[in-house]
């Protein structure tokens, strides 16, 4: 077969890494090309075209027209191959990055082009400013998501199932042989320091650990508010004089960060395919910290054991002020709704807001990072106060602590290897592109219902609206 992607830019990232594991995964068995709104970094496994006008929107471009763009794309194809393409693979067209990216990825179907529509993430899972609000999403063609919930959310909002797929990500195991760095005494969290990635919460847990790590976090954010963000919080843990220690990637190797690490931690609280649930297993390292149901739900039928992290950590509404705590809550469900040009029922919001603070108790994922270090001050205050939170959530006792570590890591590195490897990962991505070129599809989605199964009171996250 021949494959042409389409990706905004190839700057290193979460989806231009899964863009090149796919090619790869497929460069034996399929002939490829990635068109890109910006070029390649460092060197790319295969031919690559920049064509600007697929790039993200900046304020100084002259925009071109989608038409010409469409053009300028189907000559790069034709100058590959003859013949053309059997079908072009676009990441994430459903974030409106680019403006225009609807129109051209349309210019395109109408050329009768056949397209592979993958959607890593969704404008509508708190993404407002990369929405597009107008332009309806393209019609007719088929999908893939990396996990079950977004399968079923695409299925609820219209598409079908001969259209829709489901390609979860391939793992590249870690090197066992490689040495820890020099600090050994570390717990990791190996993430980006995105604002959804919950700082907070790995910081508040890190106030439990039993032998005096350090918690290292290890890269730096990329966007303004998440810099923002970022910075209040190196500012708050040289102030407390807590044992942090931010963008330790930057200064290590990632994999002897790793290697070296005592367990791993993860807080997040949205993720698209999850890494981090499975990765650290093939380290032989524990992971340890906050569940998301609906994205562990699918390593889980995979035998990938994760029952021993925890879903909600309670902390005590009294300590935030119920009523400020709601003020701040229905404004910023209030701003949420407006930006993605909805109303909504203001009954709604305070009936989600009583069940989000039974007991009195709310999730501390669920605030934003000001009451967090209000909870965490308060912890390091007072020694009856962080007795009250380890009698609330038990785990806290012991953080990294587990039953029977060795058979944990033994069954979830075995589970991972065997069903997130390279070679099923091929066959997957060949037998959905062979489905894509023989079956016609006639599907769009909804938007209002894709967008009210993300928008959604109950679950609502101040640190991610």
């Amino acid at each position: 077969m021949k494959i042409a992607f389409i990706h905004y830019h190839l700057k290193a990232g979460g989806v231009t890494t899964v863009l090149k594991q796919q090619v790869e995964a497929l460069r034996d068995t399929c002939d490829v090309l990635v068109l890109t709104g910006a070029p390649p970094e460092s060197a790319f496994p295969c031919d690559t075209v920049h064509i600007s006008g697929l790039g993200y929107d900046s304020q100084d471009q002259n925009r071109s027209d989608p038409e010409d763009i469409a053009a300028s794309i189907t000559r790069a194809i034709d100058l590959k191959w003859k013949s053309g393409c059997d079908l072009v693979h676009v990441h994430n067209p459903t974030l409106a990055k680019n403006s225009d990216f609807l129109k051209i990825l349309k210019a395109l179907q109408n050329k009768k082009i056949e397209l592979f529509l993958q959607i890593h993430d969704f404008a509508e899972d708190g993404r407002p400013l990369v929405y597009f609000s107008e332009d309806e999403y393209i019609q007719d063609s088929h999908y893939g998501v990396i996990n079950s919930r977004d399968y079923n959310i695409l299925l609820k909002s219209g598409l079908k199932e001969k259209g829709l797929h489901k390609i979860f990500n391939t793992i590249k195991p870690f090197n066992l042989s490689t040495t820890g760095a020099t600090q050994k005494n570390l717990v990791l969290y190996p993430i980006r320091a995105l604002r959804r990635k919950n700082i907070g919460e790995a910081i508040l847990i890190s106030l439990f650990f039993k032998n005096n790590e350090t918690l290292a976090i290890t890269l730096p954010p990329n966007s303004p508010a998440d810099l923002e963000s970022h910075a209040q919080w190196k500012a708050f843990v040289e102030e407390k004089n807590l044992n942090v220690i931010f963008e330790a990637g930057l200064s290590h190797e990632f994999s002897e960060l790793v290697m070296s690490a005592r367990f791993l931690i993860t807080t997040s609280i949205t993720e698209g395919f999850g890494f981090s649930f499975l990765e650290p297993w093939t380290a032989k390292k524990i992971l340890w910290g906050r569940k998301l149901p609906e994205i562990c739900h699918d390593f889980e039928k995979k035998g990938v054991w994760l029952d021993h992290l925890y879903t909600r950590l309670a902390v005590p509404v009294e300590w935030l002020g119920k009523d400020k705590l709601f003020r701040t809550w229905q404004a910023c469900i209030r701003k949420a709704c407006s930006m993605f040009g909805i109303i909504i029922d203001e009954t709604k919001i305070a009936s989600a807001f009583e069940k989000v603070t039974a007991n009195q108790t709310i999730d501390f994922g669920l605030l934003d990072e000001a009451f967090q270090k209000t909870i965490i001050s308060n912890v390091l205050s007072n020694k009856s106060n962080r007795d009250r939170l380890m009698y609330l959530n038990p785990f806290l006792l012991n953080p990294g602590k587990v039953s029977d570590k060795d058979a944990l890591i033994q069954n979830n590195m075995n589970a991972v290897l065997l069903n997130y490897n390279k070679t099923k990962y091929r066959k997957k991505l060949v037998d959905i592109y062979s489905r894509v070129i023989k079956d016609n599809v006639c599907h769009k989605i909804d938007k209002k219902v894709l967008l009210s199964n993300f928008l959604t009171p109950e679950d609502f996250s101040l640190l991610k609206w």
